[in-house]
């Protein structure tokens, strides 16, 4: 990569820190051409400190240092897109993000949609009001069904599912794909997980074949 150094007076570049696993921002930085290098050749991220006028190791008094598993340049070659392994919480104040954050794996959509289950769920137990005059939902209706409505539902759209794949109907196909997603964010509620549980389940495997 050629960085382009010399755009400030004091040679330095941003250095934008991103989770490599959640994609989530954790934190910016600053490097010029020694911190790069150094980061590079120890694969653990080193910036050069503004208010120290020195090198420094993210991590080197803490212990949560960040691993390096890439860098990307922007279109402008005066800004460095860093994706890391954190080791611990990457913020001086104890928390994963220098914005207080969580650095937890996000969905888009679909966890958008595990909230609005979430709320369902809750007011199927009494932990979450219902407006006034409005009737449960199909979802908060389903939670209080309990355990048993909910696997059985599942099951169906999972049926579903197999036999529209067997047709040539593509539309009836992610219909039901769709319906069988949603039952199963419904039933991993249920059983007290979300679909992080899963992804996480699905890493451990990962790492290990």
């Amino acid at each position: 990569m050629k960085i382009d150094f010399t755009k400030n007076s004091d040679g330095l570049v941003p250095a934008i820190i991103q989770d490599a696993s959640t994609k989530n921002v954790l934190m910016l930085g600053y490097m010029n051409e020694e911190a790069y290098q150094k980061t590079m050749e120890t694969k653990t991220v080193t910036f050069f400190s503004r208010t120290k006028n020195r090198l420094w190791t993210k991590g080197e008094e803490s212990g949560n240092f960040l691993k390096l598993t890439n860098i990307q340049l922007d279109c402008d070659q005066d800004t460095l897109l860093v994706s890391v392994d954190p080791i611990g919480p990457t913020c001086h104040k104890g928390t994963d993000t220098c914005w207080g954050d969580k650095n937890v794996q996000a969905f888009g959509f679909i966890s958008g949609l595990e909230d609005i289950i979430q709320n369902r769920k809750d007011q199927a137990e009494g932990k979450a009001p219902i407006e006034d005059g409005a009737k449960p939902s199909y979802v908060s209706s389903l939670f209080q069904k309990g355990i048993n409505k909910v696997a059985q539902k599942v099951g169906e759209e999972a049926v579903e599912v197999v036999i529209e794949a067997k047709d040539n109907n593509d539309g009836l196909f992610l219909d039901e794909s769709a319906d069988l997603l949603f039952h199963y964010l419904i039933l991993l509620q249920a059983k007290g997980f979300k679909l992080n549980d899963i992804v996480e389940v699905l890493k451990v495997r990962h790492n290990k074949s």
